[in-house]
């Protein structure tokens, strides 16, 4: 008997700390429709050059992982990156995020650590219905595991 593989994002879990800012994790809802996050570049791990003798050189790079999250503009999320948002212009420091995303249809989970907010859209777009609302971070580390 095959076990059937759902690729749905319905059934997702992102939680989110905030190191210093809130006592306890976050568990963020109310997702743009069709499109809850995204990784806006792939991870660099090689930068190569061809030898003009024909060899190959190459060596590891570290990258950063940057992410996009968007919420629908009544997410009950927002409020949490208001408040890091404020914080962080007020205090003139950086927050440390670190992050999980369940895909239980998968069965898998995602790890992200020593995160921080880059940018965030503050208001909402004034259009027929109010528009979404993103969030990037950017992630020193991302690490995939088994649930």
């Amino acid at each position: 008997m095959s076990r059937t593989t759902l690729i749905t994002s319905a059934d997702a879990v992102f939680t989110l700390t905030v190191k210093t800012l809130f006592n306890a994790p976050i568990t963020l809802e109310n997702w743009a429709t069709d499109h809850g996050w995204s990784g806006s570049q792939k991870l660099k791990l090689a930068t190569t050059s061809l030898s003009i003798d024909g060899r190959l050189n190459k060596g590891f790079v570290p990258s950063a992982y940057h992410m996009a999250l968007h919420f629908s503009a009544g997410s009950r999320s927002l409020p949490v990156f208001d408040a890091i948002t404020t914080a962080s212009r007020q205090a003139r420091t950086v927050y440390e995020l670190n992050g999980e995303l369940l895909l239980h249809g998968l069965g898998q989970r995602f790890t992200f650590t020593n995160g921080c907010l880059t940018e965030y859209d503050p208001v909402p777009a004034g259009d027929t219905t109010l528009g979404n609302r993103t969030v990037n971070i950017t992630w020193e580390n991302v690490l995939p595991a088994g649930l």
